[in-house]
């Protein structure tokens, strides 16, 4: 696995993101690596993030399928391009489509590991089909359509 997250390479005015930014003090700093041709992270759901008790919100399940799946395809643009992620011209993307199937029950109090892997590219496209899984056993997969950021969106 490399050491390095996608996220620790955004540029600073892309970096505020509630899901993985790094300079969002309330957010959650999602880091997605590389792990073969996989990307993986792992987020520990606190106490707070409870539907029910003993379980995970599907909301935050959701939150991080969106982040890592927008991480893996930055990542992958950048391998594709044969460029260091952070590189000149930024490559970031957003969210076009999120689709989230909710498998079993997500216990809270156990480690997270969310695994994705680019299923197309395509111009600024990229699709990434996610899983997360607690304790060994998958409890949501997902699907982001993933599109690289229009520069209109960029803050000056």
């Amino acid at each position: 696995m490399t050491a390095d997250a996608i996220q620790d390479h955004y540029p600073d005015d892309l970096s505020h993101c509630y899901g993985c930014g790094r300079l969002n003090p309330e957010g959650l700093h999602l880091k997605s690596r590389w792990d073969g041709e996989e990307t993986v992270a792992e987020f520990l759901p606190r106490p707070y993030h409870i539907a029910i008790p003993g379980y995970v919100y599907g909301g935050l399940i959701a939150s991080l399928i969106d982040c890592h799946g927008t991480g893996t395809a930055a990542a992958a643009a950048y391998r594709a391009a044969g460029r260091e992620p952070g590189s000149e011209p930024v490559l970031r993307f957003v969210t076009a489509a999120l689709r989230v199937d909710y498998l079993r029950p997500t216990p809270l109090g156990v480690p997270l590991e969310i695994r994705g892997r680019v299923a197309e590219m395509r111009g600024r496209k990229v699709v990434v089909q996610t899983t997360v899984a607690a304790g060994g056993e998958v409890c949501a997969r997902g699907e982001v359509v993933a599109v690289q950021m229009p520069e209109h969106l960029r803050p000056r």
